[in-house]
């Protein structure tokens, strides 16, 4: 019997998607790609953090690259997507955090480019900022992300595979009425296909019915029809995906709105009150050899299974956090995999050879 363990999905023989992934699984797959955390847990109350993704190393604001945001449902608080829609470009790193702590993590990711060697006569920066709402388990109002969180995690940002569940951004997230968090993942295409990798990584606080490999894990475990105002049917999710592909912003923006795609494999609700984007860059900066639309397929679905994975990675990897008079219980593990196991979506061995159990 395998070790039920805070682990990956993958990792316990889940059958999730036809492309193969990288071979960390993760955003950090898509080369130049660093991810860091700063993660915020103080007394009984305050549960928040922030998550750094930088597209690559070196000066984004002299080598900034083609981005993209693509809204799936506007209920959200981003900032510095207008100038991403505008010019097609992203000169800094993005950042993942709490409704409230925008503002406060916008201003030390200014102090932070300022500070940057080459940066001594900048005067205009457009921070890239996300958010999802993690008020049910963080005191929002004590705004507790700034400026020391924020250089941590630049400072902290690696090519490794990065730390997921309740962590950073994550650290005070639902999803499910379960414990979200961060998740990523990634896709390797064949050289048939490109050989491109897409890489996403995922902050889910979202409602909805979980659905896993199209197994209803979430109604098997007593999940009923959300309801309103609760956890279970109500927040938002950021995706951010990133390839080596060579696309321009038009069709960055095409293949971050497919990450929606694999949002909606997971059982979203898609509720009023989400906050629903994704934000998509390259990290290949050559214009002259721009994949042609009729070669995005490939990657879109990619992108599509990619973001299905991470969902899942971030609800496995999360931990039960309890906060002030609530608790919310992360995933339990040992019954998903039982459900699973019925649905058939368990890879078994036999003498090596897998099959469907």
């Amino acid at each position: 019997m395998a070790d039920l363990r805070r682990t990956r999905p993958r990792d316990l023989g889940v059958s999730l998607g036809t492309l193969d992934p990288g071979p960390r699984n993760a955003i950090t797959d898509v080369e130049g790609v660093l991810i860091g955390h700063a993660t915020v847990i103080r007394g009984d109350s305050i549960r928040t953090g922030v998550t750094a993704i930088v597209p690559r190393p070196g000066n984004g604001i002299r080598d900034p690259v083609p981005g993209a945001v693509h809204c799936f449902n506007g209920f959200g608080k981003p900032f510095g997507f207008t100038q991403v829609e505008e010019l097609g470009e992203i000169e800094t790193p993005i950042l993942l955090t709490s409704t409230l702590n925008v503002p406060r993590v916008a201003d030390a990711l200014i102090d932070y480019i300022l500070d940057q060697p080459g940066n001594e006569s900048v005067e205009s920066i457009n921070p890239l900022v996300a958010e999802t709402n993690d008020r049910w388990l963080n005191d929002a109002r004590a705004r507790a992300v700034g400026r020391d969180e924020v250089y941590s995690a630049l400072q902290s940002a690696r090519d490794t595979p990065p730390d997921e569940g309740t962590v950073g951004g994550g650290t005070g997230t639902v999803a499910f009425g379960f414990k979200g968090g961060i998740g990523t993942s990634s896709r390797r295409l064949p050289p048939s296909m490109g050989g491109h990798t897409i890489g996403v990584l995922v902050q889910t606080n979202y409602g909805g019915v979980l659905t896993i490999a199209g197994a209803p894990v979430g109604r098997e475990l007593g999940q009923e029809f959300p309801r309103p105002r609760t956890p279970t049917s109500r927040g938002s999710v950021v995706v951010v995906v990133a390839t080596d592909a060579p696309l321009d912003a038009r069709n960055l923006r095409r293949v971050a709105a497919r990450t929606m795609l694999g949002i909606a494999r997971t059982g979203a609700a898609g509720s009023n009150g989400s906050g629903d984007y994704a934000i998509g860059f390259s990290t290949t900066g050559d214009r002259r050899s721009l994949l042609a639309n009729a070669d995005l397929d490939p990657l879109f679905w990619a992108a599509i299974e990619a973001t299905e994975e991470a969902v899942y990675n971030s609800l496995f990897r999360a931990t039960t956090v309890q906060s002030r008079d609530r608790t919310i219980d992360a995933l339990p593990i040992d019954r998903t995999m039982e459900i699973l196991r019925r649905h058939h979506r368990v890879e078994a061995y036999s003498q090596g050879t897998p099959r469907r159990s």
